[in-house]
């Protein structure tokens, strides 16, 4: 999938995240890969009833989402979750971004988006360097056109940084319902593409994301 786009943001481009950074954060992910999936290795079953029981169709749901993108074109990736919603949730509406007291999500689904264990299976696509740990939050190819026209260099966001299973924007912001809040999502994005420069920036913005995505999660914050 190609972007057509002409400009850039601040410091952007092909070379601007340093190769030891590039490969600490890597270093970073792998590990925390196998935190997490040691952890869903021993929720899965609990998890899997619990969906089951709520309401009938797949315990995994996959989705295509638009990975890293590199001289404007992003890459495609099938992004793994539990599932939330009811089967067929866009069967009459088509693709539309999730919002707040969304009626299509279950019971058991609302449980697992706030305390964001519906994204566990994440941790197999940070292993296999589809995903990292932290960073914007992976679009819908479907919707990607719509956003780039409403609002200018919003796919420069995954510019050289792959999309992650937590990110600045994902633990400061709620749901995006306003042109404000893509908005300041986009300069959450672009800080935290800033920061990838230099190692003490990076080091302190990915510890601050994960403990508070970690605080998100145990107080049953997320969305």
């Amino acid at each position: 999938l190609s972007t057509s786009r002409s400009h850039s943001v601040g410091i952007k481009h092909a070379s601007y995240i340093p190769l030891h950074i590039r490969f600490c954060k890597r270093s970073m992910d792998i590990f925390g890969a196998f935190v997490g999936l040691a952890i869903l290795a021993v929720l899965l079953p609990f998890i899997a009833v619990a969906i089951k029981l709520n309401s009938p169709g797949p315990i995994i749901f996959s989705q295509r989402r638009l990975g890293i993108s590199r001289n404007g074109v992003n890459s495609l990736f099938n992004v793994h979750k539990f599932r939330t919603m009811v089967t067929d949730a866009e069967k009459l509406t088509g693709p539309v971004l999730a919002q707040e007291n969304d009626p299509r999500i279950t019971k058991v689904g609302h449980f697992l988006r706030r305390t964001r264990i519906d994204e566990l299976p994440q941790f197999w696509n940070v292993l296999v360097g589809e995903m990292s740990l932290v960073g914007p939050r992976p679009e819908r190819p479907e919707l990607l056109e719509s956003l780039n026209s409403r609002y200018p260099l919003f796919s420069d966001r995954t510019d050289e940084v792959k999309p992650g299973i937590t990110g600045f924007a994902q633990v400061e912001m709620t749901y995006q319902q306003a042109a404000y809040q893509v908005y300041g999502k986009m300069a959450y994005d672009s800080a935290y593409a800033v920061s990838l420069s230099s190692f003490s920036s990076w080091i302190k913005m990915d510890i601050w994301v994960l403990a508070k995505t970690l605080y998100v999660a145990l107080a049953g914050h997320g969305q």
